[in-house]
C-alpha cells in the first residue's frame, strides 16, 4: 500500500512539474496570432530592450555598459578583440531556473511548452536578436540544446540539420558566428556511466558518431573551436571501475577526434574543458595541471587546449586565476568561461562573475598570454531562479561584460604603473646573478651547488612584501 502512495504522489508531482514547466505563453511579437504553428514566424523577440549602447562609468542605466566599451584600445588592442565575448545557447535559452528541490521559474514569452523542431527555430532566432542587441558576435551550443533528440541517431541528426540551416541563414550579412560548439553527452540515460569511458562499447560508438555530427556542424557554421566536457567521464566508485582502462578509452576518443578533424579541415582548436566532480564523484579531467599530465602522457599535448572555466576552479580547491595560470605557463591556454560559484555553496552554480578583483587577476592572466583568440569569454552563466524577467537576461550579460571589462582596464593600470612587476623581480633578482642563469640553463650539479653553498654561508632570506603586493593590487581597483 505504501508503495502505492508514493507511485501516485510521485506521479502527481511529475505531472505537476511538467504542467507549471510547460504553461505556453504569448509571443509579444505574434501579431498574426501562428507563433506557435509557424516555423517560419519572425518578430521582435525583445521589442522593449534598446540595442545596448556604452554609457560610461557615470550611467545609472542598466541597459547600458558602463566599462565596456567595444572599439576602445587597451594595451594596443581593441576591447571587443580581448573578450571575443560569447553568449551560452543552454543557460540563455534553456534555462528554466529549475532545480533539485523545484520546478521550473521562468517561462519566456516566445516558448510554447514544447520541444519540437519548429520551437528550436524560434529559439534559434531568439539567440539571433539577443546577439545583436548587446553587440556580441559569438555564441557556444551544445547539440541537443539547439534542437531535440530524435528517437534514432538518423532523426535527431536531421533535427540538428534543420536547426543549423536557420542559424547558417542568420548568419548571413552580419559576423555572428559560433566560438564553439560541442556535443551532450551527459543528459540521456545510455550515458550514465559516460560516453567515452562508458563500460558498453556500444555508448563509445554512439557518442563518437555524436561528436562527428556536432564537429561537422561546428565547422559548417564557421565556428572556431570545438569543446568537450566530460560531466560523465569518470567514476562514482573505484570498486567498480576500470580506471586504466577507461583512461586509455578517452585518449582514443581523443585521437580519433584529432583525426576526423583533420579530415574534414575543419581548423578550429580542439578544447577540453576541467571539472572535478559533479556529476560523478570524480571527473578525469579534475583540474588544469590533471588535464595537462593526460594529454602528455598520451602524446595529444600538441592537439588540445583548455577551456578553463572559473566556477570549476573552485570546486577543484583552486582560484580561477591559478588555472588560468597553470594552463597558460604549460601553453594550453584557449578560452574562459566565464562565471564563478558561491563560496558557501558546494557546487556549480554557474553565476556571473560580478567580482572585479577576480575578474583583475584573469584579465592579468589573458595579458600575460597575449589574448586568448580563437578562443574567447563565454558565459557559461545562467540567471538565479528568482530572476523571472526577459530584461534579466539582458542585465546579466551587461553586468558580467561589464566586469571582465573593468578587469582588463585595472590590469592594465597595475601593468603600466609597474610597481608590482617590479616587486616580483626585486623578489627573484638573486636569480639574475651568474649562479642564478646557470641553475636555470641546466649547467650546476649538485657537487657545484654544494660548493657555493659552503661559499655564501647562511643565506639571507629578505621578506616576500606580501601586504605591499595586496596594497598596490588593490589601488587599481
Amino acid at each position: 500500500m505504501k508503495k502505492v502512495c508514493f507511485f501516485v504522489i510521485l506521479v502527481c508531482l511529475n505531472a505537476a512539474s511538467f504542467l507549471v514547466a510547460a504553461d505556453p505563453q504569448t509571443c509579444p511579437a505574434d501579431l498574426g496570432g501562428k507563433c506557435s504553428d509557424s516555423d517560419d514566424w519572425q518578430g521582435e523577440f525583445f521589442p522593449e530592450i534598446p540595442q545596448i549602447k556604452y554609457e560610461g562609468p557615470s550611467s545609472k542605466n542598466p541597459l547600458a555598459y558602463r566599462w565596456y566599451n567595444a572599439e576602445e584600445e587597451i594595451l594596443g588592442k581593441k576591447m571587443k578583440d580581448w573578450f571575443r565575448f560569447s553568449v551560452a545557447f543552454w543557460h540563455t535559452f534553456r534555462g528554466t531556473g529549475g532545480d533539485p528541490f523545484g520546478a521550473a521559474t521562468k517561462y519566456w514569452p516566445w516558448e510554447d511548452g514544447t520541444n519540437s523542431v519548429s520551437m528550436a527555430k524560434r529559439r534559434m532566432r531568439a539567440n539571433f536578436e539577443f546577439l545583436k542587441k548587446l553587440g556580441v558576435d559569438w555564441w557556444c551550443f551544445h547539440d541537443r540544446d539547439i534542437a531535440p533528440d530524435g528517437n534514432t541517431l538518423e532523426e535527431s541528426n536531421k533535427n540538428l540539420d534543420e536547426v543549423i540551416e536557420l542559424a547558417k541563414e542568420l548568419q548571413k550579412g552580419s559576423k555572428i558566428r559560433p566560438l564553439w560548439g560541442t556535443a551532450q553527452l551527459f543528459l540521456h540515460p545510455r550515458y550514465m556511466h559516460g560516453g567515452a569511458t562508458s563500460s558498453e562499447v556500444g555508448v563509445y560508438a554512439y557518442a563518437a558518431a555524436q561528436v562527428k555530427k556536432a564537429m561537422e556542424v561546428t565547422h559548417y557554421l564557421g565556428g572556431e573551436n570545438y569543446v568537450f566536457w566530460g560531466g560523465r567521464e569518470g567514476y562514482q566508485t573505484l570498486l567498480n571501475t576500470d580506471m586504466e582502462r577507461e583512461l586509455d578509452h578517452m585518449a582514443r576518443f581523443f585521437e580519433a577526434a584529432v583525426t576526423y578533424k583533420k579530415k574534414i579541415g575543419f581548423n578550429g582548436t580542439l578544447l577540453i574543458e576541467p571539472k572535478p566532480q559533479e556529476p560523478t564523484k570524480h571527473q578525469y579531467d579534475w583540474d588544469a595541471a590533471t588535464a595537462a599530465n593526460f594529454l602528455r602522457k598520451y602524446g595529444l599535448i600538441n592537439e588540445f587546449k583548455l577551456n578553463i572555466e572559473c566556477n570549476h576552479a573552485t570546486l577543484s580547491g583552486h582560484t580561477c586565476h591559478h588555472e588560468l595560470e597553470t594552463a597558460r605557463i604549460n601553453g594550453l591556454l584557449g578560452n574562459i568561461d566565464a562565471n564563478t560559484g558561491d563560496a558557501q555553496t558546494g557546487w556549480d552554480t554557474d553565476q556571473f562573475l560580478t567580482d572585479v578583483g577576480e575578474a583583475t587577476m584573469v584579465m592579468m592572466s589573458v595579458i600575460k598570454n597575449g589574448g586568448i583568440a580563437p578562443g574567447g569569454f563565454n558565459f557559461d552563466a545562467k540567471l538565479r531562479r528568482e530572476s523571472t524577467d526577459v530584461e534579466d537576461l539582458f542585465i546579466a550579460h551587461i553586468s558580467g561584460m561589464d566586469t571582465v571589462a573593468r578587469g582588463l582596464r585595472n590590469a592594465a593600470k597595475i601593468l603600466e604603473d609597474g610597481r608590482l612587476s617590479e616587486l616580483v623581480g626585486k623578489r627573484y633578482s638573486s636569480w639574475n646573478s651568474e649562479l642564478g642563469k646557470q641553475i636555470e640553463e641546466g649547467k650546476a650539479d649538485f657537487e657545484y651547488l654544494e660548493k657555493k653553498a659552503k661559499e655564501f654561508g647562511e643565506p639571507k632570506v629578505p621578506s616576500a612584501k606580501q601586504e605591499l603586493a595586496e596594497m598596490i593590487f588593490q589601488s587599481a581597483m
